[in-house]
């Protein structure tokens, strides 16, 4: 265990980072709680803020060429809850709020690449710290997929075919940075918008697309009992958060009170309502995409 003052994390589970003192912490010692499978059939990125339509096929110019999948080195680094192996690619659409509708679940450890039949980079394994994992599945090429980096932000992975399953994604949370506003969709379509608090100047909320990487329960009281959504992005300045937050992921969240919704206050995370997170922890699973823009140019409707 590493103790910071009155307060300490325990790296027993995925950690969302360590409460620090009153209102201004965001990120908190937390362990992830396993959630069962639902079996069914840097700043300044570019990409579309356009409307929520579902994603079209994505098979490039090279259909009906598969790459071949160059052998992974045994001692590659496995991508956990620390920061992801650099080398991979950025994502080219990472403001792009259409949803990514099917996630991509390792079955077995897996090579991930920095091209279709490029560099082998890292491993993928079927669980972070004894979580589940699904990421979106954000490109398609033949015989290849492009999934959402875990512990990165705005990071791509290739994987070759085998080896895994994919599972439909009907949930997406759309988070807007100016208007300090969450909106959870289902099946492209907004079911519910809450005000939220977001990173203060200097610790901005990271733009991009991420996902929900698990859940957390945490134990201090300002959390008001209620679980955490630890999403796969981290803060995009590491050395600009508190010495205690420090190898932290971004996470959802509510808090003791709701005074600060609508104001930018945290150390990146997003805080809303407690109703709201609930709603969102018995609603969204693991693997959902999530993308952070500064604004839609369309505002949602309020639900």
């Amino acid at each position: 265990m590493r103790h910071l003052g009155a307060f300490g994390w325990r790296r027993t589970g995925l950690l969302v980072g360590v409460p620090l003192m009153v209102v201004t912490l965001l990120l908190t010692a937390l362990m992830l709680t396993r959630t069962p499978a639902t079996r069914v059939a840097a700043p300044g990125p570019t990409g579309s803020q356009g409307g929520l339509q579902i994603a079209p096929g994505d098979d490039g110019p090279e259909a009906g060429q598969v790459p071949v999948a160059a052998p992974a080195p045994t001692h590659l680094p496995v991508v956990d809850y620390g920061p992801a192996p650099t080398g991979f690619p950025p994502d080219p659409n990472t403001m792009d709020v259409t949803p990514l509708t099917e996630g991509l679940r390792p079955a077995r450890r897996i090579a991930a690449y920095d091209a279709p039949g490029g560099l082998p980079i890292a491993f993928l394994d079927p669980t972070i710290n004894g979580v589940d994992l699904t990421v979106p599945i954000a490109q398609r090429r033949t015989g290849w997929v492009a999934v959402l980096l875990p512990s990165a932000n705005r990071r791509l992975a290739w994987v070759p075919s085998g080896g895994w399953t994919a599972t439909p994604l009907r949930n997406q949370i759309v988070i807007e940075r100016r208007p300090h506003r969450l909106t959870w969709l289902r099946d492209g379509e907004p079911r519910r918008t809450w005000p939220v608090s977001l990173g203060r100047p200097g610790q901005e909320t990271p733009l991009g697309r991420s996902f929900v990487l698990g859940r957390s329960t945490p134990g201090e009281s300002v959390y008001a009992g209620v679980d955490v959504l630890a999403l796969g992005s981290v803060p995009d300045d590491p050395d600009a958060v508190p010495a205690g937050l420090r190898g932290a992921h971004i996470g959802i969240h509510t808090w003791h009170h709701d005074g600060e919704l609508g104001r930018q206050t945290t150390n990146g995370c997003i805080r809303l309502t407690a109703s709201g997170q609930r709603l969102l922890l018995a609603e969204v699973p693991p693997g959902s995409p999530v993308v952070v823009v500064d604004e839609l140019p369309t505002p949602p409707p309020s639900v």
